[in-house]
């Protein structure tokens, strides 16, 4: 085989591994965050930029970024317990397709089945019990489980409108 041919075949090939790699993860960030309110700031912060950079306009950024914050601060303050020995995970996956979030907690986990509804009459002038609530009307997933190892784990998607 020729170095041409050579060439021609790593170049083709390399182009084809990155068009697949940039199809999937064009950005992908991992934190473990301690269990504080600051943390959920931070999250906030990580994941507007991200949803700036995939093309979201500042209402859809504002929308996401407060998804995130009310699954954070239910992670810290539910599932922790503010607990300085316990962390929340948090990793941000932006593709061509989707912004995907994913937080864990380390507490006991919860049978989301067993909430009471926020829209209730009796729960209307509660002051919480309306975070996932907004999470699924700000998200277009919002998928919660228990995590392996312990606590719960949330994975939300907003998907990418096609240009």
């Amino acid at each position: 085989m020729s170095i041409r041919c050579q060439r021609w075949r790593f170049t083709a090939v390399y182009a084809q591994l990155m068009t697949s790699r940039d199809s999937r993860n064009m950005d992908k960030t991992q934190s473990t965050l301690d269990s504080t309110l600051e943390s959920v700031d931070k999250a906030e912060a990580m994941v507007v930029e991200q949803a700036a950079k995939a093309g979201f306009d500042e209402d859809e950024q504002g929308q996401i970024g407060m998804a995130v914050r009310e699954c954070m601060v239910n992670a810290v303050v539910h599932g922790n317990r503010y607990s300085k020995n316990k962390k929340v995970h948090f990793a941000v996956d932006r593709t061509r397709e989707a912004l995907t979030i994913v937080i864990g907690d380390e507490g006991q986990g919860f049978d989301v089945n067993s909430l009471p509804d926020p829209l209730a009459p009796e729960n209307l002038l509660r002051q919480s019990g309306r975070g996932l609530l907004l999470i699924r009307a700000f998200m277009d997933e919002c998928d919660l489980h228990l995590r392996p190892g312990g606590g719960t784990e949330v994975r939300l998607v907003k998907n990418i409108p096609a240009a």
